[in-house]
């Protein structure tokens, strides 16, 4: 008993190494320079001339800022450059005591400064062009499915450009389209940009800073999503071309993300200005004849990250719903979380079943893991004299045990190796209830108003914990004094620590120590029926 405690400790700790080192990779791992992928024959890309990246120092004046709202977002443009420079979701409050205020994703205050830029290169030595509209105001009436919003610029050349900005009912994607009109007699060439512009969030702490991602992502053929942290950028700016792709921002639950022509190939770039202002973008080469128009467009994403709402947009984008390494696992779990959510309407009840779906389907490996412990019960006292014969003798107390276990055919491991089949499906459930914005402010029941804040009172970590302790009650106690002390004070350390976590991670843990205490009493109270 006493080499199955140890490695089951063992398993723990190596799980729990492997996650800190994996988030200390994320944060401080070595800054590798990415491979560079080059365009195919078919399609040459010309020589690149990045936009200018400029921070500002101030808000944007109001006098410029063209507001748009549609059912599910409220957006600020700016005329100068035609810029997204704030956009808020109206269906995702800030906070439960803020219900009313919508949570802002964009952003143009410059301690926070977070916007969507796109533009020509080439145009006026590439300074951002003063659009003009026709209202400063536009709203998406009631029985209205979309809305157009179109800026206009021109110069006495003959050279003008309409930037028209679709948005459609109930969607977080915008469309954006170019037409640029060359009435001169020479041939116009230069460059089209889309880009993020972002200053880097400050650090808040904590466990949940280190699971979840929050910096830039790319994608390509060859890595349908790929992060860029910021450490990346600081030591040496993207450049890539790839084909297809697009880039990102992503936090917790929300990302901005510009979606380019999946057809054709485009420059990746990215840029860091004083020292915490991070831009990542893509340029394509734009060209119109003498007397000649041209067209072309980008796709902007500023939302919640759902499956539903990102795939359809670009191979990868729905990838940013960060599962981690078991990823295929979690997808399977979220699917069925969703479809029983759907039935019961509340995501509480939601992870309560799941919980205890899985636990059922694992339950053949559950009674042969208790099977075994209960077989290990009835050698406590066999075990405990090999102990206090061979006190002195290590090798020989060993040699003892294993005889003993041989005789009795029992597999030391039995009771374990069952278990750690589990925990792959366990971790892929943890990444669900983590990243999920499904279940941000979503209530459960009486005191639990979001299962994705803690539990104010700390009734699910202490109830967590007793669940814990009784557990523990009816498994095999080791004859090592110090050992059997350690794993009874775990109750204890499991319910402080959880008691910062999200409710519904604890919630899960609640449900799944109460199915395998309950579990557990029934296997073993049934084993020892069998044998009187």
């Amino acid at each position: 008993m006493n080499n199955i405690r140890r490695f089951l400790l063992y398993a723990l700790l190596g799980i729990v190494c492997f996650s800190l080192w994996n988030a200390w990779q994320k944060d401080y791992g070595a800054k590798l320079e990415p491979a560079k992928l080059v365009a195919g024959p078919e399609q040459e890309v010309p020589t690149v001339v990045k936009p200018t990246i400029t921070t500002p120092k101030e808000a944007v004046p109001s006098a410029r800022i063209i507001s748009v709202r549609t059912n599910v977002l409220d957006v600020d443009i700016d005329t100068l450059g035609g810029n997204v420079i704030s956009a808020k979701l109206l269906k995702y409050p800030l906070s439960l005591k803020q219900s009313d205020v919508p949570i802002e994703i964009l952003s143009h205050d410059p301690e926070r400064l977070y916007v969507a830029e796109s533009g020509l290169i080439g145009v006026r030595d590439h300074k951002p062009l003063q659009y003009s509209s026709a209202q400063k105001k536009y709203s998406l009436q009631t029985q209205q499915k979309d809305l157009s919003v179109t800026l206009m610029w021109h110069d006495r050349k003959g050279l003008s450009i309409s930037k028209t900005f679709n948005f459609v009912r109930d969607a977080y994607v915008v469309d954006i389209n170019y037409q640029l009109t060359n009435k001169t007699n020479d041939d116009w060439s230069g460059q089209f940009y889309s880009q993020i512009k972002r200053r880097k969030p400050k650090k808040n702490g904590g466990f949940l800073r280190l699971r979840t991602y929050t910096g830039a992502a790319i994608s390509s053929p060859e890595r349908p999503y790929e992060k860029i942290y910021y450490n990346k950028m600081d030591a040496k700016d993207l450049g890539r071309d790839i084909k297809g792709g697009w880039v990102a921002m992503q936090q917790r639950y929300f990302l901005s993300a510009w979606v380019p022509d999946q057809t054709k190939t485009h420059h990746y770039y990215s840029h860091v200005a004083d020292k915490d202002v991070y831009t990542i973008g893509m340029t394509d080469a734009i060209s119109a004849a003498a007397g000649q128009q041209t067209q072309f467009d980008a796709k902007l994403y500023v939302g919640p990250e759902i499956e539903e709402n990102l795939a359809p947009l670009a191979k990868g984008l729905d990838l940013t719903i960060d599962y981690g390494w078991l990823w295929i696992i979690s997808v399977a779990v979220f699917w069925l979380m969703k479809h029983i959510y759907n039935l019961v309407g509340n995501w509480g009840w939601s992870i309560v079943i799941v919980t205890i779906l899985i636990k059922l389907i694992f339950y053949k490996f559950s009674e042969s893991s208790y099977r075994s412990m209960a077989k290990m019960r009835e050698l406590a006292p066999k075990m405990k004299d090999i102990r206090a014969r061979y006190a002195d003798d290590k090798a020989k107390m060993s040699q003892a045990t294993m005889e003993l276990y041989k005789k009795e055919k029992i597999n030391p491991l039995g009771g374990c190796l069952p278990q750690l089949i589990q925990i792959p499906f366990l971790i892929a459930f943890y990444y669900v209830l983590i990243e999920a914005v499904q279940l941000r402010h979503a209530p459960f029941i009486f005191w639990i108003h979001d299962l994705s804040a803690k539990d104010p009172y700390f009734i699910l970590p202490i109830l967590m914990g007793i669940c814990m302790f009784l557990t523990q009650r009816l498994t095999p106690v080791s004859p090592d004094p110090t050992q059997a002390r350690i794993m009874m004070f775990l109750p204890v350390v499991f319910a402080v620590l959880f008691a910062s976590f999200p409710a519904g991670l604890v919630l899960y843990w609640l449900v799944n120590y109460l199915v395998s205490g309950l579990q557990q009493w029934y296997i073993m109270r049934k084993y020892l029926r069998a044998k009187q």
